[in-house]
């Protein structure tokens, strides 16, 4: 006889290490099914299965996937065989804009090292070597904001996709400027 398993909206925040109201928020957007509720206390009821979805979830947040594609990938999933391309187009996307990211913080550790040779060539007195560092740490500034203007674009986009709102898209995209 094979029984169901229960667990509360606790017990599988801990178990995917995902904060309850993210648990919750996903459910409303779409990322996650709806759980099924306990029919005494109304309260979310997490099955084993649930579980699992949960964990494919936590991985592709802790990888910095967009939500839109995050619901995407988890509504494509059922699809098997015949979703197999979807997926993998999803995961290479993906991997895609983790190889951006990793550019961008060496980028920023390529200005650390640039602020720190010159402020060396600073406390040296060597004006001459600042001078091009300097040139050179403006340079890296003006490539790192480059970088961080179009990420923020492509985040204003996915959050519009999501909430299938424009008005949204431009509170994110003011809220990122305000940053």
């Amino acid at each position: 006889m094979n029984t169901q398993t229960w667990h509360s909206i606790g017990e599988a925040s801990l178990y995917c290490g995902l904060p309850e109201s993210t648990l919750r928020y996903y459910e409303d957007v779409g990322i996650i099914t709806p759980i099924a509720r306990d029919p005494e206390s109304g309260h979310r009821a997490y099955s084993d299965d649930d579980l699992q979805a949960l964990l494919i979830i936590s991985c592709l947040s802790a990888t910095g996937m967009p939500l839109a594609k995050m619901k995407e990938y988890m509504a494509n999933r059922k699809r098997g065989r015949e979703g197999a391309p979807t997926e993998i187009d999803l995961l290479r996307d993906q991997k895609r804009r983790l190889t951006e990211e990793r550019q961008f913080l060496t980028a920023r550790e390529e200005y650390v090292n640039l602020k720190i040779q010159y402020w060396q060539a600073v406390s040296d007195g060597d004006d001459a070597k600042a001078a091009n560092l300097g040139a050179r740490a403006e340079q890296k500034v003006k490539e790192i904001s480059h970088w961080h203007d179009n990420h923020q674009d492509a985040e204003t986009e996915t959050a519009a996709k999501l909430t299938g709102s424009a008005s949204s898209a431009k509170k994110t995209k003011r809220k990122a400027a305000a940053r």
